[in-house]
């Protein structure tokens, strides 16, 4: 990386002399405080000397090659576009799936499928704890009659599709199987990605079941099943997404991201499995924030280490378990009720960082995202936004453009080390289900966030629209509204199912799930079994319930 010219530090004292005093007497800097959003101090200039000590060969290397730092395809996507998958659900079954008909129409490549809040933490629609959040967030889903609703019209076989969803990750995707068998479907060739990563739900989101150590298991038979039956399916997604939603840096995120993946490998081989039979099936899942050349160089850094230390900590030998894959969605915490317009330019630039940061699919937030579930014409203005910089930007042609920029190849070693550090504090103390145990990333997480939040009350850091160039009048936006109509349907057909069903069937699978969690078997083949009896999401978290108990988070000071 170091210029063949003159003596890089004769050539930075020279420019100082020359160039940049004269320049500051004449006109001083901005008084600001040059950071990156996270909180990273930025240099003026960054220059050769900069990223001496980087070895091209070893540190960053070329564009489909080991390490992986310009990105895991020789062509980019000169090849292949990213994957447009929109990220949503909402009410019944059958309004999310005529949202799904319309985005596919739309020129969507992929379905994302957003669940409703009983239906994240395990519970049924008539649940006391579930009124008033029947089909708010995302789409209710209760028992496989529901999923046969949600796909009816859509080939799972020509689709690949992402779920959402973590504790109850393994009843749904059993419920998305046995949809895609009644199609005809091969699982062996069916593709998509489940979520089913619940370390960062104890460390950030929340929505967690039971305790980490059997939720744990419920990952690892995943593992074990797909690797044998479902060898297509992307296992989990591994998110730093919630973990910046929640108010991490951009470095926490990339380090608690890929630290978490770390003990999910981990975890698979004290199961028994040979890790290049599932790692390969391992994604993850990035959020693209507001400081754009920040968030290039999470990327680069991210598929660097994944692969260094796949390679060196794990001896993965197939050079699919070195490659990170990763889906990105933009920020939406960054998004904001004032001034919703603006949200759009907000989520291009966000957009723009993950296709140059090399991002393999992409969800683009829509505009009223701060004051409801998007309509359908904001979700295609969003789908748009990709289209046009895939389309008419002209950055698809070359391969990760800033390789070789001082600047991004700088960010990126620092992200790099920033992470090292991270995952070295964590093996301290035993891994990462150890260091949840004891708060730790929960507590940098929030610190970060408190940081954050002074900064835009001191007006340290400006949101455009909030704490300036705010304006008295705005003209309101059209938003989504549900009503309670979808929790009283959702009802009503789950009291009809219970009426129907073979409800002997459904007590014996539920027996036998229990079985299975109280000894050493695959916790998959009992769910797939009760979801074929249209046992409920409730009944089938509640048996495991019964079994491991609820998880109750310590507080942390």
């Amino acid at each position: 990386m170091k210029r063949v010219t003159d003596d890089d530090s004769s050539g930075r004292a020279r420019w100082d002399a020359q160039t940049l005093s004269p320049a500051l007497k004449k006109a001083p800097e901005r008084a600001n405080d040059f950071t990156t959003i996270s909180g990273r101090s930025i240099e003026r200039l960054y220059a050769a000397e900069d990223t001496a000590d980087l070895d091209y060969a070893k540190d960053v290397g070329d564009p489909g090659a080991f390490p992986y730092t310009r990105g895991i395809h020789a062509t980019g996507y000169r090849g292949k576009l990213w994957t447009m998958r929109q990220f949503s659900g909402f009410g019944t079954p059958e309004e999310t799936n005529e949202r799904y008909k319309h985005l596919l129409a739309a020129g969507g490549t992929g379905l994302s499928v957003a669940f409703d809040l009983p239906t994240l933490m395990g519970r049924d629609p008539d649940h006391e704890l579930s009124l008033g959040e029947v089909g708010k967030c995302g789409v209710s889903i209760a028992s496989l009659a529901d999923m046969e609703t949600l796909f009816e019209g859509i080939s799972l076989a020509d689709i690949t599709t992402s779920m959402t969803i973590n504790s109850p990750a393994s009843m749904i995707f059993a419920m998305y199987l046995v949809v895609a068998e009644q199609q005809g479907a091969d699982w062996r060739k069916i593709s998509g990605t489940i979520q089913n990563d619940i370390l960062k739900e104890f460390i950030a989101q929340k929505e967690y079941i039971y305790p980490p150590r059997p939720s744990m298991r419920l990952i690892t038979d995943v593992f074990a099943f797909c690797a044998s039956d479902v060898p297509r399916w992307n296992t989990i997604s591994v998110s730093g997404y919630h973990i910046r939603e929640a108010g991490a840096t951009a470095l926490q995120e990339l380090a608690f991201t890929l630290r978490d993946g770390i003990e999910y490998v981990q975890y698979g081989v004290e199961a028994g499995l040979n890790v290049d039979d599932f790692v390969p099936r391992m994604s993850f899942f990035f959020n693209a924030h507001s400081d754009f050349f920040e968030e290039i160089a999470k990327y680069r850094a991210a598929r660097k280490l994944w692969a260094t230390v796949m390679k060196d900590r794990f001896g993965a030998v197939d050079d699919r378990s070195w490659k990170l894959r990763f889906h990105t969605q933009t920020a939406g915490v960054s998004l904001t009720a004032q001034q919703p317009h603006n949200n759009v330019v907000r989520t291009a630039l966000q957009a723009l960082s993950a296709v140059l940061g090399g991002t393999q699919s992409l969800h683009t937030n829509s505009l009223d995202e701060a004051l409801a579930l998007p309509t359908a014409e904001a979700a295609t203005l969003a789908l748009r936004t990709q289209q046009i910089i895939a389309h008419e930007s002209g950055i698809t042609n070359v391969v990760d453009p800033f390789g070789g920029s001082y600047f991004v190849e700088k960010l990126t070693l620092d992200m790099e080390r920033g992470a090292r550090e991270y995952f070295d504090t964590i093996d301290r103390m035993g891994g990462m289900v150890a260091a949840i145990e004891r708060g730790f990333p929960q507590r940098e997480v929030s610190e970060s966030a408190y940081r954050f939040q002074q900064a835009v009350e001191r007006k340290d850091r400006v949101i455009v629209g909030v704490n300036d160039f705010v304006v008295e009048e705005e003209h309101p936006v059209p938003t989504l509204y549900i009503d309670e109509a979808a929790a009283a349907r959702q009802i009503d057909r789950l009291k009809q199912l219970r009426r129907d069903r073979d409800n002997g069937r459904v007590r014996r699978a539920l027996d036998n799930l229990k079985r299975c969690a109280e000894g050493a078997g695959n916790t998959m083949v009992p769910l797939i079994e009760a979801t074929r009896a249209y046992a409920t999401v409730g009944e089938m978290c509640d048996a495991l319930r019964d079994v491991w108990g609820e998880y109750e988070e310590t507080p942390t000071i």
